[in-house]
């Protein structure tokens, strides 16, 4: 953390005002009246000038401290450990810190949107892709490599991730089609194929959903529209 020092109080200027107005030797009378008088009519005037600068000065040191001592105590704040943006005060999210959706959607054909809304009070982090499984299906739907994101999909309190779900093909190439009464979306931990927590079981529409063995799913992704691109 930065440390901020005061500046310190500008040096008094009286003393070279002294010095500038020391005797200067033997002088005859007449010469030593203009002197006087140059003396009684500019030090007061300097040194009220002097006092005046010095008083600003300090104004503006006072002033600048102060401004500095808020941006350390803002800085201080926004860096503060166990906010939303430290990864230590982050978990995973899972069926318990969350509520998940899953719905067909019209466009594209053929696709489900998984909707999980962060309902805690911490951050957290949706890793990986979702592990999906239709009743009881013995086989496991893999991921769109190509929508993996750069980075983890982390969700504020009250954000939402996304994942979409390609459930059949356009073309008909799938084979076993059947339809799914049950779903349930299981959370991947720090680790590949971890247990991240508790799974959760979005109702699904009363006729079910139709799916065959081209089922694949989309990367946990931030963004609605681009979860349902691929």
């Amino acid at each position: 953390m930065r440390k901020h020092h005061a500046l310190p109080v500008a040096l008094l200027a009286a003393l070279a005002l002294t010095a500038c107005q020391d005797g200067t030797g033997t002088q005859d009378e007449g010469a030593a009246k203009p002197q006087l008088t140059a003396t009684a009519n500019t030090a007061p005037t300097d040194a009220a000038s002097d006092k005046a600068g010095n008083a600003a000065a300090d104004t503006a040191t006072v002033a600048k401290a102060t401004k500095a001592t808020k941006a350390k105590g803002t800085s201080a704040k926004g860096t503060k450990p166990g906010t939303a943006a430290a990864p230590a005060a982050r978990v995973s999210c899972n069926g318990a810190n969350t509520t998940v959706t899953a719905k067909p959607v019209r466009r594209p054909i053929n696709h489900m949107l998984i909707t999980v809304k962060n309902t805690g009070s911490k951050a957290c982090d949706l890793t990986y892709y979702p592990v999906l499984r239709f009743d009881e299906m013995q086989w496991a739907p893999q991921p769109m490599e190509e929508s993996k994101p750069q980075a983890v999909t982390t969700l504020a309190p009250g954000q939402s991730g996304y994942a979409g779900v390609a459930l059949s093909a356009a073309d008909g190439s799938g084979s076993g089609g059947t339809t799914g009464r049950k779903l349930t979306v299981g959370f991947q931990g720090r680790t590949p194929h971890s247990s991240g927590g508790p799974s959760a079981i979005p109702q699904l529409p009363s006729e079910g959903v139709y799916y065959d063995s081209s089922l694949t799913v989309t990367y946990w992704l931030h963004d609605m529209e681009q979860a349902l691109s691929y």
